[in-house]
């Protein structure tokens, strides 16, 4: 009952727009290594994320979250437990489920609007969908930029050009590995932005990965806290704050110790 609640205040709020449920129960995942030995990566992980909710997800390196995100995105099975897309079981990728990686992985060889427009070629639809892949650019900023090659590109503008390359797809979660960790401190900031923007006017749901505590913070309206490896969530919290949020706001700073706590890194503080 709760979630048919919640899912008829999205639709409410954003008419004509898309977004999924996402839910994950007891899933156990992981791999054989190297030496023979089973590594074990997820141990019994239950979330659930709502229409339209953004949830970043924090952690140790290396615990787990991301294999968590190929699993939400179908490029996997889990070894054990349930993941599903508005209640239909996930068992392969889906264009209304879109990963965005630390890499924007442009082609070098063909211009923005062209590497924008993959996945419109890719399903067979490029010749109809033309449009889109102009709207795409239009709403990162990158309208102006449609026939540069990659190599032409800043590190923004070129997470900028792998957005476009999801949001092309109409998703209905946009599933974010650790985008912005590799630009410079100013362009994260002003990508955390443009992120927000995007979710705010598309109304797509969004699961990310991030290391950065202040990033989920401000990003995110739930923040799933991880153990090491084997990864079982230790904490959720909840950013009961609203937008647009201000990074120098108590409140936050008050929920960066606790999440700082939850860590055992409380003490840094």
């Amino acid at each position: 009952m709760v979630a048919l609640a919640v899912a008829s205040q999205w639709e409410e709020a954003h008419p004509g727009q898309s977004a999924s449920r996402i839910q994950v129960e007891h899933v156990s995942h992981g791999f054989d290594a190297p030496s023979g030995e089973r590594l074990e990566v997820l141990e019994d992980v239950s979330l659930d994320i709502a229409l339209g909710e953004f949830v970043a997800l924090l952690g140790p390196s290396g615990c787990g979250k991301s294999t968590l995100l190929r699993l939400v995105a179908g490029l996997e099975p889990a070894d054990s437990g349930v993941l599903a897309q508005d209640g239909a079981p996930i068992t392969r990728p889906d264009p209304s489920r879109i990963v965005v990686f630390q890499d924007p992985t442009l082609f070098p060889w063909r211009t923005v609007w062209d590497n924008v427009a993959l996945g419109l070629e890719a399903q067979g639809i490029l010749k109809k969908g033309k449009g889109h892949v102009d709207e795409a650019l239009k709403k990162v900023g990158l309208d102006g930029f449609a026939r540069a090659y990659p190599h032409q590109l800043s590190g923004g503008m070129a997470q900028r050009a792998a957005l476009a390359r999801a949001l092309v797809n109409n998703p209905k979660l946009l599933i974010l590995d650790e985008p912005l960790g590799k630009l410079d401190s100013l362009t994260r900031l002003e990508m955390q932005g443009e992120l927000l923007s995007l979710w705010q006017k598309n109304g797509f749901s969004v699961l990310l990965v991030t290391h950065d505590i202040e990033e989920a913070l401000f990003l995110a309206q739930r923040v799933i806290l991880f153990s090491p490896r084997p990864a079982r969530i230790v904490s959720e919290i909840s950013v009961d704050r609203p937008y647009p949020r201000h990074r120098g706001d108590a409140a936050l700073a008050n929920l960066r110790h606790t999440v700082l706590n939850h860590l055992g890194l409380g003490k840094s503080w």
